[in-house]
């Protein structure tokens, strides 16, 4: 068995692990890259091997940059299944046609502005072509047929000698972690795999599972050097954050990821709202994507925690209280800009990379009466990590524009496992393991966790760079 390191690997984005079995070839995971721009669109279009080669794809979850390059994947020949829990295939269902919808409007967008800069100019189209998307809806509808359902704690066979077994990762609905079991001529192999850990206690979600004994593990440490606050400093600081910009008539502008994220947002602004604890004030959910995905948080109850599903029984709905409004059509995206008075708008991608955020960041950055409030991790060089260290100038559609309203963070609100969390997680494993490879970190975070894990367990502990690859025997 031979595990090889793609995305993901000293970095945040783009989760995907090569790995090759008896002559089969096999992914765990296939997410988009995001990150300084050029470099990322590069890294997407050119898979590191031909899509043809690749027998099955195990995916953990649904976030982008887990499953958001399948399609490309497909463009490049890959034609056999995609295995991943229930929730996750409703959930790729609505996002990757969402992803390749952006992509073309992306495209078509930059395509336009270019077009008028070159004629303003007295030029044509720009010599180098149009911008082509990185998939399209096509290629989205192609992919989606190749998904299969494996619902957790249930084997399923990837060939006569190699199985695996999914877990509650407890990080978003239908996340998980994933047991892979080789066993032939009496050897026998147990790789794990975390995806992307969640934590304790989360809103909505049912806690991470504990993962039986494995030989070698794959383990995020996207939080292996911090620590998170209690979800009571959340509350109050998410309420200060409200309470302080309607003070001053100002707009809460928040980006957030369409699954998971805008979810527990909603239920925490319906919990403050019924306490009396925020202003009555408007909000808005402003993005197609969120409103399938909460449609399909509905639909699979069978994940939710005890707290949620009481509200369902007692016939309250969190994602649909009578503050909130849900915005899917684009014209009324745009009539956001023209309100007046405070409001809240939540909008996608978290990590302001692409999506209508990028209109509402464009149209309300420079108003120093507003918020923007960044709820999840920012990888290096995202706009939202520019924002969170407080850059005054940054980009927005390739224009300059000058930062004057105020960055708040609420990074406790982080559905990752902290080091502590990934700690506990990890200790019932550590007396088997023989090696663990750290993924799904920055240098520092990674690093940090290792030698933790180390000193505390004396397992071997590494980080894989892209394109290292180790034998498993």
């Amino acid at each position: 068995m031979k595990l090889t390191f793609w995305g993901a690997a000293s970095t945040v984005t783009g989760s995907m692990h090569h790995l090759e079995v008896d002559g089969n070839q096999y992914l765990l995971d296939c997410g988009l890259s995001q990150g300084q721009r050029k470099e990322s669109d590069w890294k997407n279009r050119h898979l590191p091997y031909g899509g043809e080669s690749i027998r099955a794809v195990v995916l953990s979850h649904a976030h982008i940059d887990h499953s958001g390059n399948l399609p490309t994947l497909v463009r490049n020949g890959f034609q056999g299944p995609i295995y991943s829990t229930p929730a996750t295939v409703d959930l790729c269902d609505a996002m990757l046609r969402d992803t390749a919808y952006i992509q073309e409007k992306d495209a078509e967008f930059l395509n336009k502005r270019r077009n008028r800069h070159n004629n303003r100019k007295g030029g044509g189209e720009a010599a180098n072509g149009p911008i082509e998307p990185l998939y399209t809806i096509e290629d989205a509808e192609r992919t989606l047929p190749l998904f299969e359902a494996v619902p957790y704690y249930t084997p399923k066979h990837l060939d006569e000698h190699l199985s695996y077994e999914c877990y509650d990762a407890g990080h978003i609905l239908g996340s998980s972690t994933v047991m892979l079991h080789y066993h032939r001529n009496g050897k026998r192999i147990r790789l794990g795999f975390s995806g992307d850990l969640g934590r304790p206690h989360t809103p909505i979600i049912r806690d991470p599972d504990p993962m039986p004994p494995a030989d070698y593990l794959i383990l995020e440490s996207t939080y292996g050097g911090k620590f998170h606050k209690s979800n009571t400093h959340v509350e109050n600081k998410l309420a200060d954050v409200i309470r302080r910009t309607s003070g001053r008539g100002g707009r809460i502008i928040v980006p957030a990821f369409a699954v998971g994220r805008t979810q527990q947002l909603v239920l925490l602004l319906h919990q403050l709202t019924g306490d009396g604890r925020v202003p009555d004030v408007p909000i808005f959910v402003d993005s197609p994507l969120a409103i399938n995905v909460t449609e399909v948080f509905r639909k699979h109850v069978e994940c939710f925690d005890a707290e949620t599903r009481r509200y369902l029984l007692e016939g309250e709905d969190p994602f649909g209280f009578n503050r909130l409004q849900y915005v899917r059509d684009a014209g009324e995206s745009k009539k956001l800009n023209d309100l007046r008075g405070p409001f809240v708008v939540i909008s996608a991608s978290g990590m302001c990379e692409t999506g209508r955020i990028l209109h509402h960041l464009r149209n309300n950055v420079e108003d120093p009466r507003n918020t923007v409030l960044i709820t999840g991790f920012q990888a290096e060089h995202t706009l939202g990590r520019k924002l969170v260290e407080k850059w005054r100038e940054v980009r927005i559609f390739g224009e300059p524009v000058t930062v004057r309203a105020e960055i708040s963070s609420l990074d406790e609100l982080s559905a990752h496992a902290d080091q502590g969390e990934l700690l506990a997680w990890l200790k019932p494993l550590a007396t088997h393991l023989k090696k663990i490879f750290l993924v799904h970190g920055e240098p520092l975070q990674s690093q940090a966790l290792a030698g933790l894990i180390r000193g505390q367990y004396g397992v071997e502990t590494v980080v894989p760079a892209p394109g290292d690859s180790f034998v498993l025997d």
